[in-house]
C-alpha cells in the first residue's frame, strides 16, 4: 500500500530537519519527535525506502535520497512561508507553527507563490507598513480607521 503524500511530506520534512544535526536519522529520533512507537517508525521507513524517498539500513538509520530531499525542502519552504504569514497577521509563533503544518499539505501552489511574495513584501516594507498597523489596530479593537500621510496627526496609530 502506497503512503499518502501528507505522510511522505511529514516524515521527509522531519528527517530533513533532524538530518541537519546528524548524518543519519535513527528510528528513535523520529519516534521521540512524534511521540509514537519506534516500531511504527520502522514500518514507515521501510515504505519510504521502497518508494525511493530515503535510504534505509536497519540499525544504521536513514538519510534522504535526492527525491526525498526535494520534497522535504519544498515542504519546509511552504511551512516556513505559511508560518511567517500567520505571524505577520498576529498569530502566536506556536499556533502559527501548528497551523502551518496542517495547511502546507493542502494549499495550492499558486496560492503559495502569492503568499511567498506577500511575506517577502511585508518583510521589505517592515518600516513602512501603515496598512499592517491599521490591520493590527482593527484586529485589537474591531475599529477601522482611515488616515493618510496628510492627516497623520489625527490618526490614533501614527500620531503617537
Amino acid at each position: 500500500m502506497k503512503l499518502k503524500m501528507k505522510t511522505i511530506e511529514d516524515y521527509v520534512e522531519l528527517v530533513y530537519n533532524i538530518q541537519k544535526k546528524k548524518k543519519r536519522v535513527q528510528t528513535n529520533d523520529v519516534a521521540f519527535a512524534l511521540n509514537i512507537n519506534p516500531a511504527s517508525v520502522t514500518e514507515i521507513f521501510q515504505k519510504l525506502s521502497n518508494e525511493g524517498y530515503i535510504d534505509y539500513e536497519k540499525y544504521s538509520g536513514v538519510k534522504l535520497t535526492g527525491k526525498g530531499k526535494k520534497i522535504a525542502v519544498r515542504t519546509k519552504n511552504k511551512h516556513d512561508t505559511l508560518k511567517k504569514f500567520l505571524v505577520i497577521l498576529g498569530v502566536s509563533e506556536e499556533i502559527a507553527d501548528e497551523d502551518a503544518c496542517k495547511i502546507e499539505h493542502s494549499v495550492n501552489q499558486e496560492t503559495m507563490e502569492i503568499l511567498r511574495k506577500f511575506v517577502e513584501f511585508a518583510r521589505i516594507e517592515d518600516g513602512c507598513s501603515r496598512w499592517l498597523d491599521h490591520f493590527k489596530y482593527f484586529d485589537e479593537t474591531g475599529k477601522y480607521i482611515k488616515c493618510s500621510p496628510r492627516n497623520e496627526k489625527n490618526c490614533p496609530i501614527h500620531s503617537k
